[in-house]
């Protein structure tokens, strides 16, 4: 197949882009680098397969020859990025996202959109399935994201309904492993980065929310199986496993052999208090499940880090007060700045 990925030089893109072209696809990575990086497609440049075009997709989008597929990654994921980049983040939901649908409709081609788990916002229904509508704000410091998200799958029925474009939509949980960027304000990569630096481990909150982790390779697989069938969707990608926010903080401890504390700190509006997936359409509709226990992710990703200290030991002074998997309280916040104005 050709297939086209917006945000293709990021974190999930760049493992995407990866594994089609070692299975034969001819792969156009588009991305305008605000977050993905040049480093992480940097090993396929030679690869006669593989082309890079620099553009927003907010902007227009225009590709010469056919496509079978165009899968739309592209946006600022972690919550540094999305408060950094909010006008950005909305225009890539909604315009880029359109721009995105014009291009398969133009060339026939099937429509992947990368939705998130945050459409479900701080839920009350667990674990979460498909059909729920999630519990959301749509004016609080976290909506940029998760209303653009919830915008782009709209448009993407949209689509469907009104042009007949084939398009499918997976909903991501947490994902995690090589090629994260370390400042990114993650947690699992804020975690594995002060481990290393022997920094303390912060937690915001008392720990006890939960979070669902899924190893990037197992991602890439469900994603592939959504691409490559004619399911619609929303599916759910991501590993049922629940862990709290201070389990996962004793397993990087654990692995990397770091003596840093954990220090708790006020927790972040909005914050999700509990997240876990319900995979049962995956597995019936993709024959997806994980495969990769958080543990041995974490030993991949941690060891990946290892071999990027450089950029570990830059990543610490970002990381001191940062938040993650949020935004700070707001009594916390100087009158004259914006959420992550400081550390992101």
């Amino acid at each position: 197949m050709r297939v086209l990925v917006t945000g293709g030089a990021g974190f999930l893109g760049s493992h995407l882009c990866e594994e089609l072209l070692k299975r034969g696809d001819a792969v156009i990575c588009v991305d305008d680098l605000s977050t993905g990086r040049r480093d992480n497609i940097a090993g396929f440049i030679g690869d006669r397969k593989f082309a890079f075009l620099r553009a927003d997709v907010s902007t227009a989008l225009q590709v010469s020859g056919p496509l079978d597929v165009v899968a739309h990654l592209a946006s600022p994921a972690s919550p540094p990025d999305y408060h950094r980049l909010p006008l950005e983040t909305l225009a890539v939901g909604s315009r880029g996202t359109e721009n995105a649908l014009q291009l398969a409709e133009r060339k026939s081609a099937r429509f992947l959109l990368a939705s998130t788990s945050e459409v479900y916002g701080d839920p009350i229904v667990h674990p979460q399935t498909e059909d729920y509508c999630g519990n959301v704000s749509s004016v609080g410091p976290r909506s940029v994201y998760d209303e653009a998200k919830r915008f782009a799958e709209a448009l993407t029925m949209a689509y469907a309904r009104t042009h007949g474009v084939n398009v499918g939509i997976i909903r991501i949980f947490n994902t995690f492993g090589p090629r994260m960027r370390a400042e990114d304000g993650r947690v699992v990569s804020s975690f594995i980065a002060q481990a290393l630096n022997g920094d303390p481990l912060t937690i915001y909150g008392d720990g006890e929310q939960t979070r669902s982790f899924c190893y990037v390779d197992d991602l890439i697989r469900g994603i592939l199986a959504m691409l490559d069938g004619d399911e619609t969707g929303p599916v759910n990608l991501g590993n049922p496993v629940e862990r709290t926010v201070l389990e996962l903080a004793e397993l990087v401890l654990g692995i990397t052999g770091s003596s840093s504390p954990v220090e708790f700190h006020q927790r972040p509006v909005d914050d999700p208090s509990r997240r876990r997936p319900d995979i049962t359409l995956a597995a019936s509709a993709l024959g997806w499940e994980p495969r990769v226990s958080t543990e041995e992710g974490l030993q991949h990703t941690i060891r990946y880090f290892r071999s990027h200290r450089r950029e570990v030991s830059a990543a610490a002074e970002s990381l001191a007060g940062a938040q993650f998997e949020g935004t700070p309280a707001r009594e916390s916040l100087p009158a004259d700045r914006s959420p992550l104005a400081s550390p992101a």
